[in-house]
């Protein structure tokens, strides 16, 4: 006696062939990855931006560039903090190099500390620029599989939604009935591939591109910042200064 009960998503999961089964699983590992990758990036790129602002209110109130370092390597996850680690650690290695230089020459060292040259700016700037390079490389790990997920599951489905159709149609060629009641649950059971596909796929390029604008502003900001180093770097530590500079690295 056939049930007059309209068969659940459970029941045709249940059901279906191996084959639908497969590609079900394959939607299902897609999308909890992608949900996890999502959920971790959310929370990191939050993180960061809220360290990023403490970093900015601690580096506009300090003169001091020894404080700010210090308090830039209790930062875990801020860009801009890393970013300053790196000039800090360039600006100092430039100024070793130069009281060297100035050793060896048999000059007398400078009161107001060593001066850098344009050729040492251009390799500070130089190290920032890769530093930033790697921080984008950093925040956009794993975002392509976001895009990879968005891309193909939706084919995927597609690809399970064809095979049960034709499942279906092979069976009614063995049976030789075409009634409704015959091919409904099939068709049905089908078209949860697509579906799954589609439930995969539909978060995981929403996030990509609310992800991936997160990394561009993140991007901007580190680029402002950088110039604004290579300006203080100038403005204070080189030999065109006009006046001392109230910023020491001690």
């Amino acid at each position: 006696m056939i049930s007059d009960q309209p068969l659940s998503v459970v029941d045709l999961v249940m059901q279906s062939s191996m084959m639908a089964k497969g590609v079900l699983l394959t939607l299902l590992i897609f999308s909890i990855t992608s949900w996890a990758i999502m959920l971790n990036k959310y929370f990191v790129y939050r993180a960061a931006k809220s360290e990023d602002s403490k970093f900015l209110e601690v580096f506009s109130k300090t003169e001091n560039l020894t404080q700010i370092y210090n308090f830039a390597k209790e930062l875990q996850v801020s860009p801009l903090a890393r970013l300053f680690l790196t000039g800090y650690r360039e600006l100092y290695l430039f100024q070793e190099m130069a009281k060297e230089e100035r050793k060896r020459r048999g000059d007398l060292p400078l009161s107001s500390g060593e001066k850098l040259t344009e050729r040492d700016i251009k390799g500070i700037s130089l190290a920032l620029n890769k530093s930033i390079n790697r921080e984008v490389e950093r925040f956009s790990k794993r975002l392509e599989f976001l895009a990879t997920t968005g891309s193909t599951t939706p084919f995927i489905g597609l690809f399970g939604t064809v095979w049960g159709i034709m499942h279906s149609f092979r069976s009614i060629g063995v049976q030789g009935t075409a009634s409704i009641g015959g091919v409904a649950p099939g068709i049905a059971e089908a078209l949860i591939a697509t579906a799954a596909g589609l439930v995969a796929a539909i978060p995981a390029v929403i996030f990509f591109n609310y992800l991936n604008n997160k990394v561009f502003v993140m991007t901007s900001s580190m680029d402002d910042f950088c110039q604004d180093f290579i300006y203080l770097a100038e403005k204070n530590f080189t030999q065109f200064r006009q006046k001392e500079s109230s910023l020491d690295l001690s």
